[in-house]
This record gives C-alpha cells, sequence and structure tokens, in this order.
C-alpha cells in the first residue's frame, strides 16, 4: 500500500485505502466485483470512494472514523448552551451549563441513530442548530423571561439555592414546551409527505434570507464574548483560519500500520479534518500559560479577566464522573403561544437546510438521491429529535450537521457504519460528566473567537444559495436585499418599542413581539412572499437549476432499495401489509416489468442491461 500522490479536487484521499495502482481499498467483495467507474456511482474518477454508504469497513476504521466524525460536529454542539447559558440566567453556573452540554451530546446521539437506522438511512450526524437559536433567544428576551439583575452577579449566585434553580428551570422548561409542540408540526410534515409539496414554492430567494438571518443577529453574543480579551480572540481566530485555509493541504506524517508495511508514516491532512479543535486547543493551551505565569489579570473586575483558566476551573472537581441525562431532569415542559410560532420559524429553515443536506450527503457517499419518501422519512425522524431534545432538556432542536456532509468528501468513507459509531461516542461522551465540564471551562475569549468564525460561515452559507438565481436581474437583487435588511431592522425596531405592539391580549401580544423579533422570520416570509408574487421566470429565480442541482434521474432500484429501505425487513418481512406502500414515508415497491420501464422511459438502457448483471451501479450523476 502506498500513499496516493494527488489530493483529489472534492477532497483528500486517506492514504490508508490507496493501493499500489491508485485504486482504493476495500475488504467488500461486491465492490470489488465493480468497475472504478462503479465504485462510487459517480460517473466521475475523482469520486471514487474507499466505502460507499452500504459498506462496513474494519471495526478499527468504524471507531477512528466516528469519533473524528464527533470531533467534527463539537464544536457546534458545544456553541449552542453556550449561547443559551446568558439568556436562561446560567452565565454564572458553569456546573449547569457542563450538564447541558452532556445532554446535547447524549441526545445528539439518539438522534443519529434514529436518523440512520430508520430515517434518510445516510451517513449524517444529527445535533443542535442554530436555526432555533434566535427564535428561543427572541422569547427569552420577552419582559416576563428577563433574567433578575442578581443573577447577573456571581457574588449573588448561589447555584444550589432553590430560588435560583427556580429562576433558570422555569425558563428551560419554557423552551422545552415550545420546541416539543413544534416539532409535533415537522413530524406531521415528514410522514405525511408534505415536505414535498412545500418545496415547490420554496427556492433560493426564499432560502438565502433565512439562513442568513439566523447568523447574522448572533453578531451581539459574538462580539460580548470576544470583547472580554480581543488579543486571545483574534489569536482563535488566527489558529482557525491558518489551519483550515493556509494549511489545508500540508500533509501531516503520523505513523499508522499495515500488513504489508508493517508499521510506517502516512500523510494525513489534520488541519483541513480538524481546525477548530486544534484552534481551540492551542488557543486554551496559551491561556493557562497565561494564567500560570499572571500575565493575565487576577483582579475580576480588570479587562481580560476570563480569559484566565482558573476563572471556570472549578467545575472539573465538581463535575460526577458518570450522570445519565434523562426525560424531564428540568421540570415538566410548560407551553406558551409565542414560544410555539417563533420555533416553528426555526423548525421550517432546519427542514429546508436539511433536504440539501440530503442531497449532498448522498452524493458524497456513493448512494443513488434519496427518493421522496427517504426524504420524508428523514424529516419526519428529526421532528422525533427535536421532539426528544425538547423531552431531554438540550434548550435546543436537532438537525442534519453540514459539516460532517463535507467530511465524507475528505475521508473517502460514506459508510453508515462509521456514523453509528460517532452516535455511539456522542452517547458515551453526554454520560461521562467531566467532558461536558471540560468544555465548560473554555476561556470566554476563545469562545468569542470560534463564535466570530462559526457564524461568519453560516452567514456566508445562506448567501451562497443566490449562486442558482440571476443575480444581474434587478428583481433578485430586490428581493433578497430587502428581505435581510428588513430581517434586520423590524427585529430591533420592534425589541426597542414593544409597547407600541401591544394589543391588550397578553398571549397574542407575546406572539407578536417574539415573531417580529425574529430576524429569520421576518427576512424569510418577505423572501417568500416576494419571491412567489412578483413576475419572474423560472429560470431567473433560480427554480430551474436549484431542482436540477436535487434531480439524480432514475437510478437502479435494487440500489436504491438497498440504501433506502427500512431495516431489518420492515415493510418486506415483517409489517408487510398492502397498505404500507400506499404511506408517503414508506418505499414503494413497483412490479418488475414497471420499474424496467420507467427505466427505459428515462434514457437508462444501458443503465437496464448492466443492473440485471451487477445490482450495484448507480447510473446518475448527482452532484450539486
Amino acid at each position: 500500500m502506498t500513499p496516493s500522490p494527488d489530493k483529489e479536487l472534492n477532497g483528500l484521499d486517506n492514504p490508508s485505502f490507496v493501493g499500489e495502482d491508485g485504486s482504493y481499498y476495500c475488504s467488500s467483495p461486491d465492490r470489488a466485483a465493480r468497475g472504478p467507474e462503479e465504485g462510487g456511482g459517480m460517473g466521475h474518477g475523482h469520486s471514487k470512494l474507499a466505502y460507499t454508504v452500504t459498506d462496513v469497513p474494519p471495526w478499527y476504521l468504524c471507531i477512528l472514523l466516528g469519533i473524528q466524525h464527533f470531533l467534527t460536529a463539537m464544536g457546534g454542539l458545544v456553541a449552542i448552551p453556550l449561547i443559551l447559558s446568558k439568556e436562561l440566567c446560567l452565565q454564572h453556573d458553569l456546573l449547569t451549563q457542563s450538564h447541558l452540554i452532556s445532554t446535547i451530546f447524549f441526545v445528539s446521539g439518539i438522534c443519529t441513530l434514529l436518523q440512520v437506522l430508520f430515517g434518510v438511512r445516510l451517513p449524517i450526524i444529527q445535533g443542535g442548530t442554530f436555526a432555533f437559536l434566535t427564535p428561543t433567544l427572541a422569547m427569552l428576551s420577552l419582559p416576563k423571561w428577563k433574567c433578575p439583575a442578581w443573577t447577573q452577579n456571581a457574588t449573588l449566585v448561589n447555584a444550589s439555592s432553590p430560588e435560583f434553580i427556580e429562576v433558570w428551570q422555569t425558563r428551560m422548561r419554557e423552551v422545552q414546551g415550545a420546541i416539543v409542540v413544534a416539532s409535533c408540526f415537522q413530524i406531521f410534515v415528514g410522514f405525511s409527505g408534505l415536505i414535498g409539496f412545500l418545496m415547490r414554492f420554496i427556492g433560493p430567494l426564499t432560502i438565502a434570507p433565512t439562513i442568513t438571518l439566523v447568523a447574522l443577529p448572533l453578531f451581539d453574543s459574538a462580539g460580548d464574548e470576544a470583547g472580554q480579551h480581543w488579543g486571545i480572540a483574534f489569536m482563535t481566530i488566527s489558529f482557525i483560519v491558518l489551519f483550515s485555509q493556509y494549511l489545508k493541504d500540508v500533509p501531516v506524517p503520523l505513523p499508522s500500520y499495515q500488513r504489508d508495511r508493517k508499521c510506517h508514516l502516512s500523510p494525513v491532512y489534520l488541519f483541513q479534518i480538524f481546525p477548530v479543535l486544534l484552534g481551540l486547543s492551542l488557543s486554551w493551551l496559551l491561556c493557562y500559560v497565561l494564567t500560570v505565569t499572571d500575565v493575565l489579570p487576577a483582579d475580576p473586575t480588570a479587562y481580560g479577566h476570563l480569559a484566565r483558566t482558573d476563572t471556570r476551573g472549578d467545575v472539573l472537581s465538581q463535575a460526577p464522573w458518570f450522570r445519565l441525562p434523562y426525560p424531564g431532569q428540568w421540570g415538566v415542559p410548560t407551553i406558551s403561544l409565542a414560544g410555539i410560532f417563533g420555533i416553528l420559524a426555526g423548525v421550517i429553515s432546519s427542514m429546508l437546510e436539511s433536504v440539501g443536506d440530503y442531497y449532498a450527503c448522498a452524493r458524497l457517499s456513493g448512494a443513488p438521491p434519496p427518493p421522496k419518501h427517504a426524504i420524508s422519512r428523514g424529516i419526519g425522524v428529526e421532528g422525533i429529535g427535536c421532539l426528544l431534545a425538547g423531552a431531554w432538556g438540550t434548550g435546543n432542536g436537532t438537525t442534519s450537521y453540514s459539516e460532517n456532509v463535507g467530511a465524507l468528501g475528505i475521508t473517502k468513507v460514506g459508510s453508515r457504519t462509521v456514523i453509528i459509531a460517532g452516535a455511539c461516542a456522542m452517547l458515551l461522551s453526554g454520560i461521562f460528566g467531566k467532558v461536558g465540564a471540560m468544555l465548560a471551562s473554555i476561556p470566554t475569549p476563545v469562545i468569542g473567537g470560534m463564535f466570530l468564525v462559526m457564524f461568519g460561515v453560516i452567514t456566508a452559507v445562506g448567501i451562497s444559495n443566490l449562486q442558482y438565481t440571476d443575480m444581474n436581474s434587478s428583481r433578485n437583487i430586490f428581493i433578497f436585499g430587502f428581505s435581510v435588511f428588513a430581517g434586520l431592522t423590524v427585529p430591533n425596531w420592534a425589541s426597542k418599542n414593544s409597547t407600541l405592539l401591544e394589543t391588550g391580549i397578553i398571549q397574542l401580544d407575546q406572539v407578536i413581539q417574539v415573531l417580529l423579533t425574529t430576524g429569520m422570520f421576518v427576512g424569510g416570509l418577505l423572501g417568500f412572499i416576494l419571491d412567489n408574487t412578483i413576475p419572474g421566470t423560472q429560470e431567473e429565480r433560480g427554480l430551474l437549476a436549484w431542482k436540477h442541482s436535487h434531480k439524480g434521474g432514475v437510478d437502479n432500484s435494487e440500489l436504491i432499495s438497498k440504501v433506502y429501505d427500512l431495516p431489518f425487513g420492515i415493510g418486506t418481512k415483517y409489517c408487510a401489509v398492502s397498505w404500507f406502500r400506499y404511506l408517503p414515508a414508506c418505499p414503494k415497491r413497483l412490479p418488475v416489468g414497471t420499474r424496467m420501464d420507467e427505466l427505459k422511459a428515462a434514457g437508462q438502457e444501458s443503465s437496464v442491461k448492466a443492473s440485471s448483471e451487477t445490482d450495484c451501479k448507480i447510473g446518475a450523476d448527482t452532484r450539486i
């Protein structure tokens, strides 16, 4: 086995999988029988995979790559509880923050297992979503839920007192109730097949302002955290940018073992795989050195004090070694109309993002494009994940992680078994209390630096949806510009003039206040209305390019069945009732003659011939 001499266009080759002739090693016999163009199902040489979605790598690779996926998602998972902690009155209760981190790890592991086994069945990680943050923060900013002044003073906070516990738990229960009810809407949309109908009216000019406004309103939170010590924050940013942009193509020789070569050094692109983790670790280490040498001020009122590592160090000794999160651990969720409507805006945004992730994940894992029943099931299972997140009390929902979809292109391993291993790593980390405590003790300006990078990337991801539209069109420029600017202006005005919006009905006032202070709702709604009412061609609106990018043609039905059908014989050996195939989220089994006619009608005669011989070729390019 020799390392690949070149790095491929869509990702970096994993040297462990490259043979003497440059082909990828795979122990799966059915994949070995396929030609080089059939291996990944892409029809392009640069897209060949070491393991496709249905392959099972050796156990040690499953563990290592599963942990890697967990570490890739860790930055986003940790960020959400840390952002929420201030509005939940927990900024001076690090132990509870660590419990929230452990809980979101644990629930993300459960949701990932459900999605991979019963949902869309692609190798995709589930975790907390920033789309829920904006409406949650808007809800907690209502006068009823603003934190008492004494909770902002560390000297007055007794984290174990019943009074303080009741203050933050009442707020958490309110968030939980809103997420639980809103998740029922997502479950209905998914399992009823409504997601396909909704996608007819939702295009890039709706999605772009919605996702862009997920991150833009969070600039205040990022600035507050980074502003505790701008030097440390910029150092963290510099490390992340250095690793993710400048050193991403630089391999690091690491020891590895293979039977024919024994112990040797193999180049691994660590900087591209773990830029955030490495950046946080180095900044954290430097903060420790500056703390030990007393370069950073010890006076709690001095600028830069929160960059010291000993200001949060006690939480590690206080946290238990083992703690099993459970539903209702913060009490029975409460429900308010205002919170539900606000979270619904986050649910819709999360669903739209996930549909795009499904197609990208299928392309990178060597799977055919997901059929309608798999997409419906995936959205439905994400709704169940949000329901579980609300029941457990993460303060957030769940969605598909785009970062981990990108990691598939780097490792060239698209096996869902690897993601199952990653989900198990999440579950274990959620049970070990010291893991969450360690992450809760990261110095504040280091977190702020990470926020600046992450929120900037999320904003850019939203804007990137405009690539499908004609941005030389004054129509499109107006819709996007007006939607984004209104999504910033209206919430800012509403938060400062809440008394002008009062109707006399408390519940209605709260609904109006939450919706109008949620930028992604305002911008997304305006984009949706304007895009569907202002005259414009399908090409101008970007709908043709959008649909083309999410269309994969007709593929081998046997392979689609192998990838996307329910596991354990559900629907075939068990529960194989006649009405089963009429459910929107269940596979549709067609007679062989009908299936062949469909393939021929799509101009796939060559694929029909090949499928009758091998049952394993994907005949369409599914690039997005």
